[in-house]
């Protein structure tokens, strides 16, 4: 009886044992069952293998200057990555302390705090307590929303396993370092070290770290600049959480909660070179698109040096705010073009309609680099850049091409044109062109060079007449002016409309013995991994002998040095160097320029209206409007640097000539000077008149000094 009893007993436990196993193996296949059609439902909206394995956040693209400094940072997401290595431990614990102490042990969920924190949600009957995990988090911010529904909580659960599967857990904290948002437009630590303390990650100390991870959860609420005490608070609470979970001592902490927050604001640069940086950004969404120049995370290495911007910069705002002045006055005193300038169709006053504008472009003549650029007054109320977008007449800024074709061709500095009157036939229906000398003086015969020198119209002209528009059309493009120009005798007065960075760069070609230098505004870019994406090398061409250039060069620093050049007043305001270049005044003064070189610079300055067709006041020449500014920034620019003389090459040769006859000397010549030319062209003749007799001829005539062209 008792082993009967005995033995149905333990078959009714071995029933129940069968029951319970065969219960618990039906609860396991249905929540395995559940879990797959969960799987199955949400696996097409997780993110895919190739997804994680490519993380690539959105990052800042930045320009710099060739002298190291940014320029100006592009992004949708202001955000710098950093390695793991780079960040200081206290951050990474202050996270792990007040996020997710059980990181480096669960899996992507972790299963006990959740359960915790459900039975607290219950029973406080509202949400209370979060059980997310780092990694939850982590796929929260790459690839989900943040809808508050369980099936996005499932979404989450799934995705943080998988990347745990795919990451380990210092990839892990490293992508959620650099991800998440801190506020004040900064995403990940450093930015948000930039932005709060202006300084790197890895030097911040114990309780600015817990200050940003105290931000955590809201940014706006805790931000620090907004409200500091809050976010004093958040620090210390995260200081207690890792006191408590033993990452720092007891005294550590205590210290770092009576320190004040040190907070160092970090002013980003803006306006600097923005017509510089307008031109590469354009150049970088034209070629690479908006997602790379956004959120590619891009390093632009510039030509730019910021001194001479900075030169440029206050250079050409004084002379404009100069002119300016001249202008406001003409307004008020009731002239009646610049009254209707000043003026809006409804009669209402505006400074933006008769403000004096000013372009500058500086480059060096050896690399093609550009060195500095001003494209206007006001970037932000006129985005349009007069240095690479507007078309204007160069008046006689434009005469330069012509000598340089007439020398290539033959002619000699000593040649003689007469400057005389002359009365050109109609052309298109057009009435007969008169033209004449800006001073209104005939001067009879004169040398190509004196013609030059003084800017002589009617000689320039006829010169043209000589050689062909379309010759000296081939000269002006070959040599880097790049817009169209048409054959006609005005074109040697500089008629035809040209770019200022393409004639300063074109200029250049003097100053470099005969090579062209394409302008280079960037000289290498790197993809956010450090890889070389792009790299410019100077291009060059040779497009004038390196003798026919040394001529010109040589004939545009009579310009500048000698008596009667539309130039010497550089040398009057103490611009000393070696030097060549040319002034430019269109009809009416609505435009004034000066061109101008050493071996070292080459650097255009332009004067006007943004309309165009404006006077910009009486007798405003290219000497008195542009080249005050070429010289201040000339001056500026130079300092530091080594005095150059132009290269002499082989294939001129220096003589000593009369004045009278432009022949060599004899023993009886009163005028004489040192004249070059390019080999097999220099005069051969002695000059044989005997001037014992001959009164010496004057330097320059009356009055011809007087202005300045």
């Amino acid at each position: 009886m008792p082993f009967s009893a005995a033995h149905r007993n333990k078959n009714q436990w071995w029933r129940l044992f069968k029951i319970s196993a065969l219960l618990y193996l039906c609860m396991l296949f249905l929540l395995l069952l559940i879990a797959i059609v969960i799987w199955l439902s949400y696996r097409s909206d997780l993110p895919s293998l190739s997804q994680l394995e490519s993380y690539e956040p959105s990052l800042i693209t930045r320009i710099y200057s060739d002298d190291g400094k940014v320029l100006k940072e592009f992004y949708q997401e202001r955000r710098i990555l950093v390695p793991l290595e780079k960040m200081p431990s206290t951050l990474r614990d202050a996270l792990i302390s007040k996020e997710d102490r059980k990181f480096y042990k669960h899996w992507g969920v972790d299963l006990h705090r959740l359960i915790g924190a459900l039975y607290a949600n219950l029973k406080a009957l509202r949400y209370a307590q979060g059980a997310s995990t780092i990694t939850q988090q982590l796929a929260r911010m790459l690839f989900l929303t943040r809808e508050k529904i369980l099936t996005r909580k499932i979404k989450e659960w799934m995705t943080a396993i998988q990347i745990e599967r795919k990451y380990s857990k210092d990839q892990i904290l490293e992508m959620y370092l650099n991800h998440y948002y801190f506020g004040q437009g900064a995403y990940g630590v450093q930015a948000a070290a930039q932005t709060f303390f202006s300084k790197n990650v890895e030097d911040l100390t114990l309780g600015e770290s817990a200050l940003l991870i105290g931000l955590l959860g809201s940014p706006y609420r805790y931000d620090p600049l907004e409200h500091p005490e809050v976010a004093m608070q958040r620090r210390n609470i995260v200081l207690g959480a890792m006191e408590d979970f033993g990452t720092v001592s007891s005294e550590e902490a205590q210290h770092a909660m009576s320190e004040p927050l040190h907070l160092n604001p970090h002013a980003y640069q803006s306006g600097l070179a923005p017509y510089f940086v307008e031109h590469v950004r354009q150049y970088l969404e034209a070629k690479y698109g908006s997602q790379i120049l956004y959120q590619g995370g891009i390093s632009v290495f510039t030509t730019l040096d910021t001194r001479l911007q900075a030169i440029a910069e206050q250079a050409t705002e004084k002379k404009a705010e100069e002119l300016q002045a001249t202008v406001d006055a003409k307004a008020s005193q009731g002239d009646s073009l610049y009254i209707v300038l000043s003026t809006t169709a409804s009669g209402e006053d505006t400074l933006a309609s008769r403000q004096i504008q000013t372009a500058l472009v500086a480059m060096d003549p050896k690399t093609g680099y550009i060195k500095a650029l001003v494209g206007g007054r006001d970037f932000r109320t006129n985005k349009f850049n007069l240095a690479t977008q507007a078309p204007r007449q160069p008046g006689s800024a434009f005469k330069p091409f012509l000598y340089a074709a007439a020398i290539d061709n033959g002619f000699k500095t000593t040649d003689i044109i007469y400057d005389a009157p002359i009365v050109l036939p109609a052309m298109h229906g057009q009435e007969e062109w008169r033209p004449r000398n800006y001073d209104r003086i005939f001067r009879g015969p004169v040398t190509l060079r004196e013609a030059l020198r003084r800017s002589i119209n009617l000689v320039a002209i006829k010169l043209l007449q000589r050689i062909s528009p379309s010759q000296v059309i081939f000269y002006a493009q070959r040599m880097g002016i790049k817009t169209h120009l048409s054959p006609v005798p005005s074109l040697a007065i500089g008629t035809e409309e040209v770019k200022l960075l393409e004639i300063t760069a074109a200029y250049g070609a003097f100053a470099n013995g005969g090579i062209r230098r394409e302008p280079i505004w960037i000289y290498q870019i790197l993809d956010r991994d450090g890889n070389i994406i792009e790299e410019n090398q100077p291009y060059e061409e040779e497009v004038l002998s390196a003798p026919t250039a040394y001529v010109v060069t040589n004939m545009l620093q009579s310009v500048m040095d000698d008596p009667g050049g539309t130039g010497r007043t550089a040398r009057l305001n103490n611009f000393t160097r070696p030097a060549g270049g040319k002034t430019g005044t269109t009809d009416e003064y609505t435009d004034a320029w000066f061109i101008g070189f050493t071996p070292q610079m080459v650097t255009g300055v332009w004067t006007g209206f943004a309309e165009g067709m404006i006077p910009i006041g009486d007798n405003q020449t290219g000497a008195r409007a542009a080249l005050p500014i070429w010289t201040e920034f000339m001056i500026g620019a130079h300092q530091g640097l080594p005095v150059e003389d132009f290269h002499i090459p082989p294939g001129v040769v220096f003589k000593t000539i009369c004045e009278e006859t432009q022949l060599l000397i004899n023993e009886s010549c009163p005028l004489t000077h040192r004249e070059v030319f390019i080999k097999g062209t220099e005069p051969t003749e002695k000059c044989p008149l005997r001037h014992q007799d001959l009164m010496p001829k004057e330097e320059s005539e009356p009055g011809s000094e007087r202005h300045f062209f």
